[in-house]
């Protein structure tokens, strides 16, 4: 893919959109909240659209890295809210 690079000295060597240090994750994260293309622009003017479109054909390439990252980070996230339970809710009830 040539808009996209790793290099350990950056972000430890998470795929990013080369010349940047925004990495293909952080891209997916976006989109995968709502945030359509063309808002990631308006939001991160140093980027172009065709280097958003590198960070979406990046992930097809490397979907089952992507989605296997993404079930670990789910369960890490589950363990730490067992282990360390919010108490906000509580304190929020009328």
């Amino acid at each position: 893919m040539k808009g996209i690079t790793a290099n350990k000295e950056i972000l430890g060597g998470k795929p990013i959109i080369k010349g940047t240090q925004t990495s293909v994750e952080f891209i997916l994260e976006l989109l995968a909240s709502g945030v359509t293309e063309y808002a990631i622009l308006l939001d991160y003017p140093h980027l172009k659209l065709e280097q958003v479109h590198d960070a979406i054909s990046y992930y097809f390439e490397h979907k089952e890295m992507f989605d296997k990252k993404f079930r670990e980070d789910q369960a890490i996230r589950i363990q730490l809210k067992k282990k360390y339970p919010s108490n906000l809710i509580d304190k929020c009830s009328i």
